[in-house]
């Protein structure tokens, strides 16, 4: 199996896990594209959005590890899994999620404001906003920004009942944003 056909298995085969927000993995990933895409956000945004938390697809640690005080670490399970598939434009981004959070809930207020319990419980697990050397040095990071989109992504894709394209229908993008040669 080719690791495209194995993202379009993984999500539907494990799509169906709750994570402690109103929809599903599977919605939520989906729905973290449809934003980027309306955002016209590049093919290779689209796919770091659709692919942010595929590391709950690849850990084995449950669905409600957050209420057990487990930080699973699933951006670095993601990325690392992913990167020999993928250029550094898709898992960073992925991989810096988590970091763009922290970064966004130390610098701006308004975004602060709008996170859901459940992301909150999460950024507890994961350190808390950042400090103001934290932020100063993820500043310094070359994909800062593209991970911070998709954060901005990644929050909005939290509605119940919205319609999204299905995984299937996401495979060119996927194709498009592989490693060439």
């Amino acid at each position: 199996m080719n690791i495209v056909d194995e993202i379009i298995t993984a999500f539907n085969e494990k799509g169906d896990m709750e994570y402690g927000e109103r929809v599903n993995m599977r919605d939520h990933m989906l729905q973290s594209a449809v934003f980027a895409e309306r955002d016209g956000a590049s093919d290779l945004v689209i796919a770091a959005a659709l692919l942010h938390d595929y590391g709950h697809f690849v850990h084995d640690l449950g669905e409600d590890i957050a209420d057990h005080g487990i930080d699973g670490k699933h951006e670095e399970v993601g990325a690392d899994y992913l990167e020999q598939f993928f250029p550094p434009e898709v898992i960073e981004p992925m991989r810096l999620h988590v970091a763009a959070k922290r970064y966004l809930c130390a610098t701006d207020a308004e975004y602060f404001a709008t996170v859901s319990p459940a992301s909150l419980q999460s950024l507890e697990l994961q350190g808390g906003p950042y400090t103001p050397e934290e932020v100063a040095e993820f500043e310094k990071n070359p994909h800062f920004k593209l991970a911070i989109q998709v954060r901005r992504y990644d929050e909005a894709g939290k509605e119940e009942n919205m319609e999204t394209p299905t995984i299937e229908e996401y495979r060119p993008i996927i194709e498009k944003a592989l490693k060439k040669g």
